[in-house]
C-alpha cells in the first residue's frame, strides 16, 4: 500500500491511526468470552443452567468464528475488507447490550452472545489480511503482536474486573454489559477508516492480468496442517477460558480470586501473543517457536489437572503464556504463508472455517465431561493430551512449504 497506489482526490491516511484503529477493533475480540467465566458461577446458580450449558455461551462464539468465516470472506468481497470489519464491529455492540440488557432472560444470554459471535467472526477474519496490506512483510509479526496485545490486555482487564463490575453495576448483567461502549469507541474510530478504504476501492482499477479468486484454498496441504494446528490450539484455549475459573472455585477459591487467576492466565498471553509474533519476523524456521509455545501450554494443563493448588498461579502463567505464543504464531503463519493479503484472507477464513467450527465442540464438551466426572480432572487431563496432534501439525509447516496463492495451490508431503 503506497503513495503512489492510491487516487490523488484521497489524502493518505497516516499510518499510525490505522494502527490505532486495528488495535481498538482487536480490543473487542475476546472480551465478550474472557468476562464471562469468573461470573459463572453466579449466572449458572441464578438461571439453574448446567455446566454444559454453561459451556455452550463459549461455544457460540467459537462456532459463529468458524462457520461464519467464509461469510466474512464473501461479505469483504462485496463491501471491501475495511467496511466489513466495520460491520462485524457493529455486531459485536448490538450483542454485548442485548447479552445484558435482560437481566435474567436466558434467551438474551444466548442472543447477545450469538450476535456479538458474529461479529467478532467477521472482524477477526479480515484483521490478518488488513494486517498484511498494512505492515510490510518484514514487519507483519509486529503487526499481529500488537492486534494480539490489544485482544489479550482487554481479554485479561474483562477477567480481573468483572466480579468488582459486578459488584458495582447490581449484578452480573450490569458487568457483562460495560463491555459495550468499548465496542462503540471502536466503531466510530473505524468508521473513517472504512470510508477511506471504500473511496480508495471506488476508483482503483483493477490490476490487468491478476489471478482475482476468492475460493477458500481447500487443495493446498499448508492451509489444511495450519487449520490443523487452530484447531487443537483453538480447542485447548478455549476450554480452558471457560473452565479455569470454575475449577479453582471448586477448589474453594473466590469468585473475586478466581477472576484475579484468570487476569493473570490472559495477562500471560498479552505479553507472549506481542512477544512470539515479533520473534516470528527474526527465525526463518516457525518450528521452534511453535515447538516452545506448545509444550508450555500443554505443561500449564498438566500442572492443574496433577497439582491445581500446588502452584495455581504458576500453572495459569504457563498455561497463558503457552496458549498465548501458540495463537499468535497462528496468526502470524496465516500472514507468511500468502502471497496476497487477499490470499491472506482466502487462507483464514479456510482455516478459522475448520479449526472454529471443530473447536466450538471443546468448552461444552469438556462442561459434559465435567458433569460425567463430577469434577475436573478429566477434563485438564484431556486438555493436556491435545497438545499431542498439534505438535504432530507443527512439525509439518516447513519454512519451504509452499505459500497460498502460489500455483498450484498444492503441498507435497
Amino acid at each position: 500500500m503506497t503513495t503512489a497506489d492510491r487516487p490523488a482526490t484521497t489524502r493518505p491516511t497516516p499510518p499510525w491511526t490505522v494502527v490505532a484503529a486495528l488495535v481498538l477493533v482487536a480490543a473487542n475480540l475476546r472480551t465478550l468470552m474472557a468476562s464471562l467465566p469468573p461470573l459463572a458461577e453466579s449466572i449458572r446458580a441464578d438461571l439453574g443452567l448446567s455446566s454444559a450449558a454453561m459451556g455452550v455461551l463459549t461455544t457460540l462464539p467459537v462456532l459463529c468464528m468458524g462457520l461464519l468465516a467464509p461469510v466474512a470472506n464473501l461479505v469483504a468481497r462485496r463491501l471491501g475488507p475495511g467496511v466489513a470489519v466495520g460491520h462485524g464491529v457493529g455486531l459485536v455492540l448490538v450483542g454485548l447490550v442485548v447479552r445484558g440488557v435482560a437481566g435474567d432472560q436466558v434467551w438474551s444470554l444466548y442472543a447477545g452472545t450469538f450476535l456479538a459471535g458474529a461479529g467478532i467472526a467477521l472482524a477477526g477474519t479480515l484483521l490478518p489480511g488488513i494486517v498484511k496490506s498494512v505492515f510490510p512483510a518484514h514487519r507483519s509479526g509486529l503487526g499481529t503482536g500488537l492486534t494480539m496485545m490489544s485482544m489479550m490486555g482487554f481479554a485479561a482487564i474483562a477477567s480481573a474486573v468483572s466480579v468488582p463490575l459486578a459488584r458495582v453495576l447490581g449484578g452480573w448483567s450490569g458487568s457483562l454489559l460495560a463491555w459495550a461502549p468499548l465496542a462503540a469507541v471502536a466503531g466510530l474510530v473505524w468508521v473513517p477508516m472504512a470510508r477511506r478504504a471504500a473511496r480508495r476501492a471506488a476508483v482503483a482499477p483493477a490490476p490487468l492480468g491478476e489471478d482475482v479468486t476468492h475460493a477458500l484454498p481447500w487443495r493446498s496441504t499448508t492451509a489444511w496442517v495450519l487449520a490443523a494446528y487452530l484447531t487443537c490450539q483453538s480447542w485447548q484455549f478455549y476450554s480452558s477460558l471457560a473452565w479455569l475459573a470454575p475449577t479453582f472455585e471448586s477448589h474453594g477459591w473466590s469468585a473475586g480470586d478466581s477472576g484475579l487467576l484468570m487476569s493473570v492466565f490472559t495477562g500471560a498471553q498479552l505479553v507472549s501473543g506481542l512477544l512470539a509474533p515479533t520473534l516470528l519476523d527474526r527465525v526463518h524456521d516457525p518450528r521452534r517457536l511453535l515447538l516452545l509455545a506448545t509444550l508450555l501450554g500443554g505443561v500449564g494443563e498438566a500442572g492443574v489437572w496433577l497439582a491445581p493448588e500446588a502452584g495455581a498461579w504458576g500453572w495459569a502463567l504457563l498455561l497463558g503464556a503457552g496458549q498465548g505464543a501458540c495463537f499468535a504464531l497462528g496468526l502470524g503463519l496465516l500472514v507468511r504463508y500468502a502471497v496476497t493479503p487477499r490470499d491472506s484472507a482466502r487462507l483464514t477464513a479456510m482455516a478459522f472455517l475448520v479449526s472454529y467450527s471443530l473447536a466450538s465442540a471443546g468448552p461444552a464438551t469438556m462442561g459434559a465431561v465435567r458433569d460425567a466426572s463430577g469434577g475436573y480432572s478429566l477434563l485438564w487431563a484431556l486438555l493436556a493430551l491435545v497438545s499431542l496432534p498439534q505438535l504432530a501439525a507443527l512439525a509439518r509447516l516447513r519454512p519451504t512449504a509452499p505459500r497460498v496463492g502460489e500455483a498450484p495451490e498444492r503441498v507435497t508431503a
